[in-house]
């Protein structure tokens, strides 16, 4: 960008101040009518913290898991287990049954519950096949107790499921509905439907699947009726994905509005130190908050919801917008001071800074638009979203601020308490150009060093994501959760659909047998901190059904190797009264599931153990059998790798497209790309102190390099713009660098510590992701402005050395 295109731009932007100066009412009128537009779509903003919601409708993951629950129902499970010195006496007993019934009764969008209460008991008698309750007929002796417990403690698919080894734990399990409620009317003929149950599309009209909402309502009805049981001897712990979710959506919403206040309260207090009038408090502030509620209005606009990643949205918004605010009203006050003249002021602010503040936008908003094409949703929403806001602060900040500044009685105001704090920053600012133009050599020489450092560090960083360890150890759900862990091996679940393609192809017996196999070979996989902790397939059903009529001999619990026999005791099996083959096989049985349950591990290592599982079914049951490996783990492993090449290919875009934008600003290519070394060595930096620390790149600080490139080049753009201006004005490099920091360094300043407070802000968070996102991104933007205090000057320094400006022409 030429010298002269550059004053022309300046011009523009100056001849702006002075028509909405002249034009203020119509300008605020205009200004206002777009914010009343987006506000007016709050209503329609909407919450959503499940995995699903991770994912984009049409990624195929996803597809394959709404096939899924199309077929056998809602996967996530709510554990509840139960500890007791003597779970198999007459007193626990009936405590069991009145939880159960209570939550049967009163539980809202409950689908199924299974307990001891009523865990299928299958057996033979007189060559009859009997399914029935576990506790059909109550055991109202010792002896009639003692063969109760002896068949529960027998039965090998109660353990790590109804029951724990040791026969201490027992469990509730409890199944949501698939589908929402919201907006269906009650059809009293629901359930008495032929067949077993299917859902396609040809037969039935799409349903939105159960709500994020109507899960939490179960949840939280769960925990109050849940309160009145514990006891002693009736110790209670509540695991799963469902309250896991709940929890990390309600701290998200604490968070959320804590932390939105807390940075209204310290961003206007940094202004007030800054400015010292109230004007220089409210008049940023505002035009930050109409930019989030703009922001968020677009949102409910185009019907996004909110997520776990963007509920970072507000208080970023309200720590980013408020950089652009400052840089105009740091000049304004400063000219109205010296001049007394509010049109000139405005002019001369926006004169001064528009182009600066402009191109600063316009770099954060294309690092952060960098994530709007990322696979997992939310990454995507936040970065369209967070680029729309950071734009919209801009046309606020150069449309509406003018225009109340125009209105609003600012005068000019000197104090001898002003002019002292501006000559001690006049000092600091000063020594930073001194380090900078008379030590270059060490300033780059440390530079050196400090990124040799941070490459160290970085390659010690490792991929992790496990959303349940952002929950603090102290709550319940945590402590719950990592109980089911150890003791009834996890509270998640895996699934894997084995489709044959033919109608009643499950009967082959070798299909059979494979899943028999399938199921002993799988229960021993281990991969690092991942484990299985039980298998359920149609196999264990048949191999129950199979030992039953067999006079209920062990040796008979195995699958026959019979096909006509195969579908007989699955025919017996369905005549007996009990739907539990639902929940494993289609009508057809040409389609089955296979239930791995298993603890919450990282999300990084599932992708490896799906793929040894799959090659474990196609080894087991051949090629010409269609294995897809489903579930709520499936998704998150699926969000993992989407986030780790989103990421990745953001911080490609990111990079390039603000190093041609720097290019363009500046004029000059090897400039351009000097420019971008101050802005790249803090990112460095930061992922050299995670690598010490030890700190995991997950869905939350993978997000941390395009947001601080994004954010760091504000001032490096800042610096280059006057550099530039000074240096041709003096032709002395002490002189522009002294100038820059003088007049742009003081709001660099400034905009650096509100940002960095708005992210610091997080350490207050109960949330671990949180808590390390506002950490390392606070660092990284201090170190950003040291780069641009320190090492910016001294590579200028360096570069023109020797080199005097003595006419127009571009460095």
């Amino acid at each position: 960008m030429s010298s002269n295109y550059r004053q022309r731009i300046e011009a523009r932007f100056k001849a702006l101040g002075h028509l909405i100066y002249r034009n203020h009412w119509k300008a605020l009128a205009l200004v206002l009518l777009i914010v009343a537009t987006f506000i007016s779509q709050l209503p329609k903003l909407t919450m959503d913290t499940s995995t699903e919601g991770f994912l984009h409708k049409d990624d195929n993951t996803l597809e394959l898991y709404n096939a899924f629950r199309d077929q056998f129902g809602h996967d996530e499970m709510v554990f509840i287990a139960i500890e007791s010195k003597e779970i198999f006496s007459q007193g626990f007993l009936k405590k069991l049954q009145s939880l159960h019934q209570k939550l049967e009764n009163e539980l809202p969008y409950l689908d199924d519950i299974t307990s001891l209460v009523n865990a299928r008991n299958t057996r033979g008698a007189e060559g009859e096949l009997i399914v029935e309750d576990l506790l059909e007929h109550w055991p109202e002796d010792a002896a009639a107790m003692q063969a109760i417990k002896s068949r529960a403690m027998g039965n090998p698919l109660y353990r790590d499921m109804m029951l724990s080894a040791d026969g201490s734990i027992t469990t509730i399990v409890l199944k949501a509905d698939t589908y929402s409620s919201i907006g269906v009317e009650s059809d009293a003929m629901a359930g008495f439907d032929d067949g077993f149950g299917d859902t396609t599309a040809e037969e039935a009209a799409p349903r939105e699947y159960i709500s994020d909402g109507e899960i939490g309502e179960l949840v939280k009805t769960t925990e109050a009726i849940l309160e009145k049981y514990e006891a002693e001897d009736f110790q209670i712990h509540m695991a799963g994905s469902p309250p896991v979710v709940q929890v990390l959506k309600t701290s998200m919403q604490e968070n959320m509005r804590r932390f939105v206040l807390m940075s209204i309260v310290a961003i206007s207090l940094l202004l007030f130190i800054t400015f010292r009038r109230v004007s220089g408090v409210v008049l940023p502030m505002l035009v930050v908050i109409l930019t989030l509620l703009s922001t968020l209005g677009m949102m409910g606009m185009s019907g996004v919801a909110f997520k776990l990643p963007t509920q970072i949205l507000p208080s970023f918004l309200l720590a980013v917008g408020v950089g652009a605010a400052v840089h105009v009203l740091s000049v304004f006050f400063n000219y109205l001071q010296n001049h007394e003249d509010k049109e000139n002021a405005i002019a001369h602010a926006l004169g001064h800074s528009g182009l600066a503040i402009t191109m600063t936008s316009l770099t954060t908003a294309a690092g952060l638009a960098s994530f709007a094409g990322a696979d997992v949703a939310p990454i995507g929403e936040l970065g369209l979203f967070s680029a729309i806001g950071i734009v919209l602060s801009l046309i606020y900040t150069i449309v509406l601020l003018p225009a109340l500044l125009s209105i609003l009685p600012v005068k000019a105001k000197k104090s001898s308490a002003a002019e002292l704090r501006h000559e001690r920053m006049d000092r600091i600012l000063t020594g930073f150009t001194n380090i900078a133009t008379g030590k270059t050599k060490m300033v780059l020489a440390v530079s050196a060093l400090i990124f040799v450092i941070g490459m160290a560090g970085a390659t010690q960083v490792k991929f992790s994501h496990k959303p349940f360890e952002w929950i603090a150890q102290s709550e319940p759900v945590r402590q719950a959760t990592n109980f089911m862990n150890e003791k009834m091996g996890g509270a998640s679940s895996m699934e894997v659909v084995v489709d044959t393609h033919k109608e009643n192809g499950l009967y082959e017996p070798a299909i059979m047998a494979g899943l028999a196999k399938l199921g002993d070979e799988v229960a021993v996989m281990e991969q690092g901190e991942l484990f299985v902790g039980k298998t359920l397939s149609l196999a264990d059903i048949l191999k129950e059904i199979n030992q039953a009529l067999n006079e209920n001999r062990a040796e008979f619990y195995a699958t026959p190797d019979d096909r006509q026999l195969i579908a007989q005791e699955f025919l017996l099996f369905a005549n007996s009264g009990s739907d539990d083959l639902e929940d494993f096989v289609d009508s057809q049985f040409s389609k089955a599931r296979f239930t791995i349950k298993m603890p919450w591990g990282d999300a990084i290592l599932y992708k490896d153990f799906m793929t040894e599982l799959e090659g474990k079914f196609h080894n087991h049951l051949g090629d010409d059998v269609e294995i897809t490996v489903t579930g709520m783990n499936a998704l998150l492993s699926r969000t993992m790798s989407a986030t780790i090449v989103s990421m990745a290919e953001s911080y490609v875009i990111a990079a390039l497209v603000i190093t041609v934008m720097m290019i363009l600003l500046l004029g000059d290519i090897k400039i351009g790309l000097i420019s971008m070394i101050p802005n790249l060595l803090p990112i460095i930096l930061t992922l050299g102190l995670m690598g010490w620390l030890g700190l995991p790149l997950d869905l939350f600080t993978m997000l941390i390099g395009s947001i601080a490139i994004g954010l760091a080049v504000d001032d490096t753009i800042h610096f280059m713009h006057n550099y530039r201006r000074y240096h041709h004005e003096t032709g002395d490099v002490y002189q522009a660098i002294h100038k820059t920091l003088l007049s742009s360094g003081r709001a660099m300043l400034i905009t650096t510590i509100v940002l960095a407070t708005g992210f610091f802000l997080y350490l207050f968070s109960t949330m671990s992701n949180l808590f390390n996102f506002g950490l390392l991104t606070g660092f990284t933007i201090i170190m950003a402005l040291f780069a641009d205090f320190l090492l910016a000057p001294a590579l200028m320094a360096q570069l023109h050395k020797s080199h005097l400006i003595s006419d127009d022409s571009d460095y």
